[in-house]
This record gives structure tokens, C-alpha cells and sequence, in this order.
């Protein structure tokens, strides 16, 4: 099993799968910070495997603490940016700890001792990315946004909006603020 830092779509998934395949390197099961692969005879040597990841922008990782970092980071973006519509609201301590299967406090310390944030700091910062990303597609109201994104209101939403950013959700509308982050640099 290889742990790779910075999968944070299906592109980068792509990306990971062709590039360890150009190596010979058979993928089994990939997805989001984690591929299952079966080696070639002799095997690659995980110093190509890790500048031919570099190179693309990815990062193999060895140690099991930055790994536990790097699942629960996943699984929070795997939650706010490609969960299905009809599952907006989230405990995301307890989907947390099911997919990294471990404990939540566990996690939530070791996360916040290693990223110097709140796991549920980093939670707000991609629900906030997720609401931008919505609010310049211009295709919901911001009722519709609020939903999405697991607002319990639009008065929340607004509230959380400005004081993280600084700016309401119109006036960053209005005035065509589109400063989003890569989902990789969030929280960073």
C-alpha cells in the first residue's frame, strides 16, 4: 500500500494511476491518498516512484503519523467536495474516526499537534472553499449554497463566511472575489 500527500480529486487520482502504471506498476484499488499496487519483478525502487510523484506534484509518505494526517484529510475532503448531493450533513468526528479507524480524540490531537489547527478548523476551511467554489459557478442562491455545504441556515453560513474571509458571501459574489485555494493548501 502506498500513502500519497496532495490527492485531493479525481484528476489527481488519474494522474497517480498513469504515472505508476508508466513505471510498470500494477494499480490494484486507488483512491484518495491510497493505492493498492502490485510490484513488477524486480520491483521500482521508491525513490523513482517518489520523484516521478514529485514531479506531478504528489508526495509518497513513509511515516505513519503524517500517513493518519494525511486519511483524515482525505476523508474530510472526500466528505465536503465529492460526497453525493443527497448526504449534506455530516458528524464528521464520528465518519472521522469509522474511515481512519481510529480514535476520534486521538486523531484530533495528533491532527492539531502536527497542522498547529483544530481538525474542526480545517472542517470550516474546506466547507468555506466548497461554498466559494459555488458562489462563482452563479448557478444556486445562497439558501441552496447554505444546504450544500451542511449550513444549518443562510444567517450561519453568512456569519462564518465573513469571519473567516473578511467579506460577506454577496459582496465576495458581487465584487468577483475568486481567491480560492487548492484543496492541498488548505489549512496551511
Amino acid at each position: 500500500m502506498l500513502h500519497i500527500k496532495n490527492m485531493v480529486c479525481n484528476r489527481c487520482i488519474t494522474v497517480v494511476k498513469q504515472e505508476l502504471e508508466k513505471l510498470g506498476i500494477t494499480v490494484q484499488h486507488i483512491r484518495l491518498g491510497e493505492v493498492s499496487v502490485a510490484m513488477p519483478d524486480p520491483p521500482v525502487d521508491h525513490k523513482v516512484i517518489q520523484k516521478v510523484l514529485q514531479a506531478n506534484g504528489f508526495e509518497l509518505l513513509d511515516d505513519k503519523k503524517i500517513k493518519t494526517i494525511e486519511k483524515i484529510k482525505n476523508v474530510v475532503v472526500a466528505l465536503i467536495h465529492h460526497a453525493p448531493e443527497s448526504v449534506p450533513h455530516v458528524n464528521y468526528s464520528t465518519a472521522i474516526a469509522d474511515q481512519v479507524g481510529l480514535d476520534y480524540h486521538y486523531l484530533s490531537t495528533l491532527f492539531s499537534s502536527t497542522e498547529g489547527i483544530t481538525i474542526e478548523r480545517y472542517i470550516i476551511l474546506q466547507r468555506l472553499e466548497k461554498v466559494k467554489e459555488l458562489i462563482v459557478y452563479d448557478e444556486l442562491s445562497l439558501s441552496e449554497i447554505a444546504y450544500k455545504a451542511g449550513y444549518s441556515s443562510v444567517q450561519h453560513l453568512s456569519n462564518q463566511f465573513k469571519k473567516i474571509t473578511g467579506f460577506t458571501p454577496t459582496y465576495f459574489k458581487r465584487h468577483h472575489l475568486g481567491n480560492r485555494k487548492p484543496l492541498d493548501q488548505i489549512g496551511s
